[in-house]
């Protein structure tokens, strides 16, 4: 088993804080943020309340270190020599992420909540995980142009239309990836 160390500086155990982190995931999903608290995750994880607080202060640093770690994974996609291909597969696996994946529907949940707590505000903007997958995709695409965005304002600029459509509320399936692809490469000046 794999321990780390927690604030208090007590090991902890990689059992446990995976409990955790899909345990709130679930929850989330289940019965929603506002009802989502410490001792419901510390319950459904099979951990006591003092092992959670000891690790995290409150369910938005659960919720969000668990998207963290599952946005890695679900939003790494393959490169290929076509970067139209690349996007375009990159933006399908950053909509699945939004609508489908639980660790999506935990960070949603996140940019709600910071809408009214500077907390979670100040937590999401510690670390932009959404922007350092898509820089993945969007690096080489970026190279290969004359551009003169940055690759934080490309990222914004390729995965914004998507996040705004879905987090508006409007379906996914009206989500055209290919097309946001061409059109992303069009405004670069990629051929």
């Amino acid at each position: 088993m794999v321990e780390e160390h927690g604030r208090s500086g007590r090991p902890r155990s990689e059992r446990a804080r995976r409990a955790v982190l899909n345990a709130a995931d679930d929850l989330l999903v289940e019965i929603g943020y506002a009802a989502l608290t410490m001792k419901g995750i510390a319950e459904r994880a099979g951990v006591g309340r003092q092992t959670v607080y000891r690790w995290w202060s409150s369910k938005a640093e659960i919720l969000y270190e668990a998207s963290a770690i599952d946005a890695q994974q679900e939003l790494a996609v393959p490169l290929t020599d076509d970067p139209s291909e690349d996007l375009a597969a990159y933006l399908d696996a950053f909509v699945e992420f939004l609508v489908n994946s639980h660790a999506g529907a935990a960070y949603r949940a996140l940019i709600g909540e910071a809408q009214h707590d500077k907390v979670v505000a100040a937590l999401l903007s510690s670390r932009d995980i959404l922007g350092e997958s898509a820089a993945r995709v969007v690096g080489p695409a970026l190279d290969a142009s004359d551009s003169a965005l940055s690759v934080e304002q490309a990222t914004a600029f390729l995965i914004g239309p998507p996040f705004f459509h879905i987090l508006s509320g409007r379906s996914a399936e009206s989500v055209d990836t290919r097309q946001l692809a061409r059109e992303f490469l069009r405004v670069l000046g990629v051929r």
